[in-house]
């Protein structure tokens, strides 16, 4: 029997940790309590990319969106909703949402949004592979095992012009064919799951949302290049993730997806799991097969590359879970129809996550070449809390910024790196007038130099030495020669460094220098931090006009270095103020201000 309604509960980590399975829980015991448990299918599915909005709560067919709920409001909606057929409207994301079968797609977040890699996120249960299969689910696997040859599989990946969503962008197809041609009988696939970059969740939203399509499209490659045994590698910090592969792996193999002969096909392929301790190195693919094989994870200087000489000396090909993502749609829907998805440089689209003083974060997923403003101005709603845009961070610790002149460069990997910028995974953190680009540059290099393994001179001696600098500038003891010093540190890393993220570690400081020099100039020559971030060039004033001897800011100093009688003007000691901040907080009446 058909169930009247559906309703879709977000189970992705963001909305989990707010309680969302209390809430899919509630509105089963709900159903049941309120008599229509049999008329009413409740389903929790990965996320909705909507996280700001979270937990968000979706009924159909009417497509109700309800944001922010709570486990208490499920006895509301289940009465309301369900069983009265009245929607309610405090939780509806458009409170003015007032006719049936209003589409959630009209809602601005999503409207440029164009979906192929998180197709089925928010849409179908992922631990359930019969939602899967419903929506053309391993159809292109079994295209790819019974109409199509190894090469046929390459030639649509190079027609459809996939490049990879790692961070480097070499062309998909390039990858697979290397390995393909590669002389040996044991051959490697293996899914790069070691997403670490500060702010960036994609890879683990869509393991989490839809594992089963990248168990598919690795049995595709092993098919390809003709490998017999695929790893996932996956930190072990997102349980999650973890949880929703090993089911998928589970029930695939029980309906003969995965393992020995796949679908009658004489196909074999099987695929393990293999879990990191969180080492940001171990994104580098010669680092992560390092890791793999039971070795601390350290780069290793190629040639020769993966494709030749990879995981245990074989063979491997290595791609990121966006990347594979990709894979059973083109088989599918072929390789020109990608291809007039995006621009002449990138196919496509690209998943990022936008966070950071914006006023709509979560997952977005656009056509390569939309521009920064749409992403931040018509997707993301603006700047929080009315303020003014300064930059966006894209690339992790190895991008750089990308300032408001340059708002309208169409993304892609070829256009970002003109601008000093780089895709990396799709990390994208938005800044606001606030923020002290001096102080975000140093934020990223104690990343860096943290995660650094160590095994290269210019990464080691070099971050470290940056990080020195950065660190006299916030501190008031920089000096004009800092910044050649900075160049030529930097230089000598982009050329020496072994591994990519010993080259890029330099990027957040030159392109800060490269569009904020004046910000880099007043701290050097005026001493002050113009987004009053860096403490130790920041003084606390108190304007008499202003204050009116309430003494709330002399109660709340932890050290009582302000004084002043009741009902008089305070006054701050700067010799004795240690910059907390507690004052600035506490004062009602705007009587203290950051010079």
């Amino acid at each position: 029997m058909a169930f009247r309604n559906y309703i879709l509960v977000c189970g992705g980590t963001g909305c989990e940790s707010s309680r969302s399975e209390e809430i899919y829980q509630n509105l089963i015991k709900e159903c049941e309590a309120q008599g229509v448990k049999d008329e009413v299918q409740v389903i929790k599915t990965g996320c909705f990319g909507f996280c700001e909005q979270g937990p968000i709560v979706k009924i159909l067919p009417e497509d109700a969106f309800y944001v922010k709920v709570k486990p208490e409001d499920a006895k509301e909606l289940v009465a309301e909703h369900i069983i009265k057929g009245r929607e309610v409207t405090r939780l509806l994301y458009d409170k003015n949402q007032s006719k049936r079968n209003t589409k959630v797609e009209d809602i601005q977040f999503y409207q440029k949004q164009f979906r192929i890699v998180l197709r089925n996120c928010g849409k179908i249960d992922p631990e359930n592979i019969d939602e899967y299969i419903a929506r053309d689910g391993y159809e292109a696997l079994e295209k790819a095992l019974f109409e199509m040859t190894p090469e046929q599989i390459v030639d649509e990946l190079k027609t459809a012009g996939l490049r990879g969503r790692g961070g480097a962008g070499f062309p998909t197809w390039m990858k697979w064919n290397f390995t393909k041609s590669s002389p040996g009988e044991i051959k490697y696939v293996v899914c790069n799951a070691d997403e670490g970059d500060p702010g960036a969740y994609m890879d683990r939203s869509t393991l989490e949302g839809d594992p089963h399509s990248v168990l598919e499209a690795m049995t595709i490659c092993g098919k390809a290049i003709g490998a017999h045994q695929g790893f996932i590698y996956i930190r072990a910090e997102y349980p999650l993730a973890i949880h929703r592969l090993e089911v998928a792996m589970k029930q695939s193999r029980e309906y003969g997806l995965l393992g020995k002969d796949i679908l009658g096909s004489g196909f074999d392929f099987d695929i393990e799991i293999r879990l990191g301790a969180g080492a940001f190195v171990c994104g580098e693919e010669t680092a992560l097969l390092q890791s793999i094989e039971g070795h601390r994870g350290m780069p290793q200087p190629r040639p020769p590359f993966p494709a030749v000489k990879g995981l245990w000396g074989k063979p491997t090909c290595i791609n990121n879970v966006e990347t594979f993502a990709n894979v059973a749609v083109i088989i599918n829907k072929g390789g020109n129809w990608f291809n007039k998805i995006g621009t002449d440089d990138s196919h496509g689209t690209k998943v990022f996550a936008l966070t950071g003083k914006i006023a709509n974060s979560g997952l977005v997923e656009v056509p390569m070449g939309t521009t920064l403003r749409e992403i931040v101005f018509d997707i993301g709603g603006g700047i929080a809390n009315g303020k003014k845009f300064k930059a966006v961070q894209t690339g992790g610790p190895s991008g750089g910024v990308i300032t408001e002149e340059n708002l309208d460069t169409p993304i892609d990997f070829g256009g970002l790196i003109k601008i000093g910028s780089m895709m990396g995974s799709g990390g994208m953190i938005v800044m606001d007038e606030d923020d002290c680009i001096v102080d975000v540059a140093k934020f990223y290099l104690n990343f860096s130099v943290d995660e650094s393994c160590g095994k290269c001179a210019p990464c080691r001696i070099g971050g470290r030495s940056l990080l020195h600098i950065l660190d006299k500038i916030t501190c008031g003891n920089g000096t004009l020669e800092d910044i050649d010093t900075i160049h030529k540190i930097a230089h000598a890393m982009q050329k020496g460094a072994l591994c990519a993220l010993g080259q890029t570690t330099p990027n957040p400081v030159l392109s800060g220098l490269r569009y904020f020099p004046e910000e880099y100039r007043a701290h050097i020559v005026d001493k002050k931090c113009p987004a009053g971030k860096c403490k130790k060039l920041i003084t606390y004033v108190i304007d008499p006009a202003k204050c009116i001897g309430c003494t709330a800011c002399a109660r709340k100093c932890p050290v009582g270095a302000i004084s002043g009688e009741r009902k008089q003007p305070h006054k701050i000691n700067t010799a004795a103020c240690i910059k907390c901040g507690a004052c600035y907080a506490t004062c009602k009446f705007g009587a203290i201000s950051i010079h």
